[in-house]
């Protein structure tokens, strides 16, 4: 084995510059965030003015820190070259230097193991893979009476760990965070990209490649049109117009959720969708009041054709108890719920979300989906019903019942003409 020199690429080199004491890097395949960060530590060994600096490379796997990073780490530390100070442990996978460093690989699958020690730097590679309490409950104490510091990294596979890790670094000016995917990075050759796409599910090569945490939903009906929302930057922080109405459409549940969507029609045929309330077990003289609560100056409030259906104990629709209340809603057309769906994957390509006020409407629009069954290999002809429903059957009720006032246009297939703080459209690197 012969010794490698380590010169970043571009992307590496902009990561470096950037560094936080915790960082979170979503990379897609063939990235070099291996490389990065087995020569972070062998770094900051080396230059360490602390006798017993500890570091740690974590792995999913004991045996994949030692397939994977193994060798890598002697590479980089020139093992075999005349030069080479570093000693290796082959049964611990310890790396020592000769200034008393040490830099060690373990697997996550034994959290155990890593309790009673310090560290003074620590990578997680593919934390999608881990449970989060080996950074909550081990990991993070392991740091803090040296100031330690500690990296992630990874690619999407759904909602865990990495993804959890990722939003709350997001909003936290402490951490950094940065997303890389094969499309603007240039590292994979385009031809190389074209020939995954073609061999892998959509939704697979958005993992992959594009760095979704939701595209590989199975079945999602929108899961591609929210990735492309969150590559856009249309789920933002979106500032409510008081010159505007807001239209609200909602999904009427009786014994369990109802959901409602607040929407602006903006200029440009795109939608600012502002806010999204549910509750359970609640009659509508609750909701009315928390309309008013809010604030808005409403215009057309939209509800489900079952609205006219009256109730037993009392003899009243539900239409005719909200008309009572000062809500006077528009029936949204009873079509079939096919239509509805294609209806809203009309619409989402104009929409930018309110990425706090909208959070549980927008995860119900990323997780709705058809079952799969996997002795057939089909997917159903329904959607499955569960958490996400009444969410997206009142965004569906939006997209069937909403027209836009005379002369106004319909969203287009981009939202580039609309930004809530009337910037000029870009791409946002998370």
């Amino acid at each position: 084995m012969t010794q490698e020199f380590y010169t970043p690429r571009r992307h590496q080199a902009e990561i470096e510059a950037c560094l936080a004491r915790f960082s979170v890097l979503v990379c897609h395949r063939r990235f070099g965030k291996t490389v990065l960060s087995v020569n972070r530590l062998i770094r900051a060994a080396r230059e360490t003015r602390r006798p017993d600096w500890r570091g740690a490379y974590i792995a999913p796997l004991y045996r994949q820190a030692k397939t994977v990073v193994w060798d890598e780490l002697k590479r980089y530390c020139g093992v075999g070259t005349d030069g080479c100070t570093v000693r290796f442990n082959e049964t611990e996978l310890r790396a020592d230097f000769d200034n008393g460093a040490r830099v060690r690989l373990f697997g996550a699958n034994n959290p155990d193991s890593l309790r009673g020690m310090y560290l003074d730097g620590v990578v997680f590679d593919e934390v999608a893979q881990m449970p989060h309490r080996v950074w909550t409950e081990v990991i993070r104490p392991a740091l803090s009476d040296r100031n330690g510091w500690a990296m992630f990294i990874g690619t999407p596979r759904g909602k865990n760990a990495l993804y959890e890790i990722w939003e709350k670094a997001r909003v936290d000016p402490d951490w950094f965070t940065a997303m890389y995917r094969a499309s603007e990075t240039g590292i994979i050759h385009p031809d190389e990209l074209a020939a995954n796409g073609r061999e892998m599910s959509p939704e697979e090569y958005e993992q992959e490649f594009e760095c979704s945490f939701t595209a590989a939903i199975r079945g999602a009906y929108f899961g591609q049109l929210m990735s492309d929302a969150d590559r856009e930057g249309r789920i933002t922080r979106v500032a409510h117009d008081p010159s505007m109405p807001v239209h609200t459409a909602w999904d009427l549940g009786m014994s369990d959720s109802t959901s409602i969507w607040f929407v602006q029609a903006r200029p440009g045929g795109t939608y600012a969708v502002v806010d999204y309330y549910e509750a359970n077990g609640e009659g509508l003289d609750h909701y009315a009041k928390a309309l008013d609560r809010k604030g808005y100056k409403y215009g057309v409030h939209i509800a489900p054709h079952d609205i006219r259906v009256r109730e037993l104990g009392t003899g009243k629709s539900r239409l005719e108890v909200a008309r009572s209340l000062g809500i006077r809603f528009v029936i949204a057309p009873n079509i079939p719920i096919q239509d509805g769906i294609n209806a809203v994957r009309t619409i989402l390509p104009g929409c930018w979300f309110d990425a706090e006020k909208c959070g549980p409407g927008i995860e119900a629009l990323r997780h709705y989906r058809r079952s799969f069954n996997d002795r057939t290999a089909h997917f159903s002809a329904r959607p499955v019903h569960d958490w996400t429903s009444h969410a997206v059957d009142g965004f569906r009720y939006f997209a069937v019942g909403f027209r836009p006032p005379s002369g106004s246009a319909r969203p287009r297939a981009t939202a580039n003409d609309y930004d809530p703080f009337g910037r000029p459209h870009g791409r946002s690197r998370t």
